[in-house]
């Protein structure tokens, strides 16, 4: 079971970089890793970096994949972009958000995708 769910997710994920490439985005980062976890993707556009976190599920709605995601994970998701920008040596004002891609399949194979533009805000 675990293994199809990283089939799964890695499916998806490609899935959302050639969706952000087919929408003017320049990936930068994919699967960026440190010690407090991964961002998904990042990706650049008009200036404003874009950290991505994807959620991919079996249905027909996407916004059961991007309701998946905790208060957990959000203040994670935070302090990863954070930690992604020291360790870039990034100005502090670089503009950034972080994003949703949500990725639902049909079990008829149809695939829906929801970008959700700063997904995630600082609380």
């Amino acid at each position: 079971m675990a293994e199809r769910r990283r089939r799964l997710g890695d499916w998806g994920e490609a899935v959302a970089v050639a969706y952000l490439a087919q929408h003017g985005y320049q990936v930068v980062a994919q699967k960026w890793r440190c010690a407090a976890g991964e961002i998904d993707i990042v990706a650049q556009r008009d200036g404003v970096l874009a950290f991505v976190e994807v959620r991919t599920r079996r249905g027909v709605d996407p916004g059961m994949a991007a309701g998946s995601i905790t208060g957990a994970k959000r203040a994670r998701l935070m302090m990863l972009a954070c930690l992604f920008l020291a360790a870039h040596d990034l100005p502090a004002d670089t503009p950034w958000r972080i994003d949703v891609v949500a990725i639902a399949v049909a079990s008829q194979g149809r695939v829906a995708i929801d970008h959700i533009l700063a997904a995630v805000e600082e609380t």
